[in-house]
């Protein structure tokens, strides 16, 4: 068994408001709503996952490129357009189950560093 095959999971997802389309993720792409990506806490930048709303059988596979939910008790952020694939769109939150399909290439240490130098950059520009 690979190490893709061994993660399926289930949890609640949800999906990014619009007002976070442009900006930067943790790993430091530019989010983009009409992409099919999304936010996990502890898997690799690059993972691609399949996720299934369990309540329609609809699935979509997406690629992990930031950090999240920080929501209390949801386990994916996905984003509009993958949100739209699977019919979570009106919902807000829907039980799914999430299965690695692939692993991502970037480990996350170095880009949480890419992604808090580009924060302090911020901060100096701001002051």
């Amino acid at each position: 068994m690979t190490q893709a095959q061994a993660f399926t999971t289930e949890g609640l997802a949800s999906y990014y408001a619009d007002r976070f389309n442009g900006r930067r993720t943790a790993s430091g792409e530019r989010f983009d709503q009409d992409e099919l990506t999304a936010a996990h806490r502890t898997l690799r930048f690059g993972t691609r996952v399949l996720v299934t709303n369990k309540i329609n059988g609809r699935s979509v596979e997406v690629t992990i490129n930031d950090r999240g939910p920080h929501a209390q008790g949801r386990t994916i952020d996905l984003s509009k357009k993958a949100a739209s694939e699977i019919g979570l769109l009106g919902h807000g939150v829907v039980p799914v189950e999430m299965q690695v399909v692939d692993v991502g290439d970037v480990e996350p240490s170095s880009a949480n560093e890419q992604a808090l130098a580009q924060a302090q950059r911020l901060l100096i520009e701001l002051f």
